[in-house]
């Protein structure tokens, strides 16, 4: 007997699993990956309404000066954030920023600083399932743009280019870096991949702005460090200001 359906599940009936309309959300969301980062994000919400909670993941929408903006921690790995992705772009969300962490594959780009992805090199076992090897996946330019404004006039040390995408965190190789950076890899991180390739695939405007956590070439490790936790809040300073600017 074959499948009655073409797709076992697909985005729009995980949406409508979770009974998220439309009109629930808003025209923005913003995506950090932990829960205790999206804890932070709410709090600077006006009157913030829980959408849904499903397994590990909540979505929340409330206002940030005057504008509806729709909040959930969209996962840390590839395979959530495919998931949490789908849910956003069937809802209806228009723009996504995703703000997360990376590492550096430069030795000049410090713990601390921020790095924007522009373009994404696919090292991810999601997205083969979406696009073929030849797909390019970009962000939004004008998202990315705006991002970078903003966070230039804050003063963060910011840098913007092509960002690397694996799942296989304790298999960044000598080698492996070294062909990526070669191919104009940047950062590293594990999510950016997912997320843009399916917003792209579902014409979803998207960005992502990440917190360098450490840095891969010179082996230095930043997750206790200080810039680092004050470059993970000003994320969301950069993406609530994007948000207005957009």
């Amino acid at each position: 007997m074959q499948m009655q359906k073409e797709i076992h599940l697909t985005g729009k009936d995980l949406t409508q699993m979770v009974q998220l309309r439309p009109e629930d959300v808003g025209k923005f969301a913003i995506v950090p990956g932990p829960r205790d980062r999206l804890e932070v994000l709410i709090k600077k919400l006006e009157n913030p309404v829980r959408n849904f909670s499903f397994m590990e993941y909540t979505m929340y929408t409330g206002a940030y000066q005057g504008i509806k903006i729709t909040a959930i921690n969209g996962g840390r790995f590839s395979t959530d954030t495919s998931i949490t992705t789908e849910v956003i772009c069937n809802a209806g969300i228009e723009n996504i920023i995703r703000i997360g962490t990376c590492g550096a594959l430069d030795e000049n780009i410090k713990v601390g600083d921020l790095v924007i992805a522009d373009t994404i090199i696919r090292g991810d076992g999601v997205t083969p399932y979406y696009v073929d090897k030849d797909f390019k996946t970009t962000s939004d330019k004008k998202i990315s743009d705006t991002l970078f404004e903003i966070a230039k006039g804050l003063g963060a040390n910011v840098h913007r280019g092509c960002v690397w995408t694996t799942d296989a965190l304790l298999r960044e190789t000598r080698e492996i870096v070294e062909a990526r950076r070669k191919e104009g890899a940047i950062a590293v991180d594990m999510v950016s991949s997912a997320l843009l390739t399916i917003a792209q695939t579902y014409k979803v405007k998207a960005g992502s702005i990440l917190a360098v956590s450490d840095n891969v070439v010179t082996g230095e490790m930043g997750f206790m460090n200080p810039l680092y936790y004050m470059a993970e809040s000003k994320l969301i300073e950069i993406a609530l200001a994007a948000v207005k600017k957009l």
